[in-house]
């Protein structure tokens, strides 16, 4: 289950996000701290074309879904959104719920872009040698049309564009 990012969880998407795996996988891999974070989730709540979702499994929470960029997408004009996610890392592995979580959180993810944002594409980017999340997007339908090369702490490394259209959406 997907629910909205409240006041009182902003300090534990803070800590899953500062988490060394987290870090790691993400483009942006320095130790966030608390006040950039506190900018970052007033800027949240200022604009309407961005949110934060906690993903619930067995009514743990254990994810964190963003959506940004939502609107209309300049080229094409249809309806579209970015988006991304990560979970508790510790709290999801110490469960032993790594797999069922993964595909939870990108079946929840997939469902709200489409059913309550309405977007007919979702985009994202994922780190070339992130096998296994590049591996979960294709196994929901997702396609990588492209890729860039972006230095990540001192190394050049492939990240590539991931996207879903409503009509490739599997269920």
């Amino acid at each position: 289950m997907l629910r909205q990012a409240t006041d009182d969880d902003v300090m534990t998407i803070r800590r899953w996000r500062n988490h060394d795996k987290v870090r790691g996988a993400s483009l942006v891999t320095h130790v966030i701290p608390v006040e950039d974070h506190l900018r970052w989730w007033a800027g949240v709540q200022a604009d309407p074309t961005r949110q934060v979702l906690i993903y619930e499994h067995d009514a743990v929470p254990c994810g964190v879904v963003t959506f940004t960029e939502i609107g209309t997408d300049a080229e094409t004009g249809e309806p579209s959104a970015s988006w991304g996610f990560f979970l508790d890392t510790d709290g999801v592995e110490a469960r032993g719920d790594v797999l069922k979580v993964w595909m939870g959180i990108e079946k929840e993810a997939i469902d709200y872009a489409f059913d309550v944002l309405g977007v007919k594409v979702m985009r994202g980017v994922t780190i070339g040698w992130n096998k296994a999340v590049r591996q979960l997007h294709r196994r929901f339908g997702m396609t990588e049309p492209g890729s860039f090369l972006r230095e990540i702490e001192g190394v050049e490394q492939e990240v590539f564009h991931n996207e879903l259209r409503v009509e490739n959406r599997r269920r």
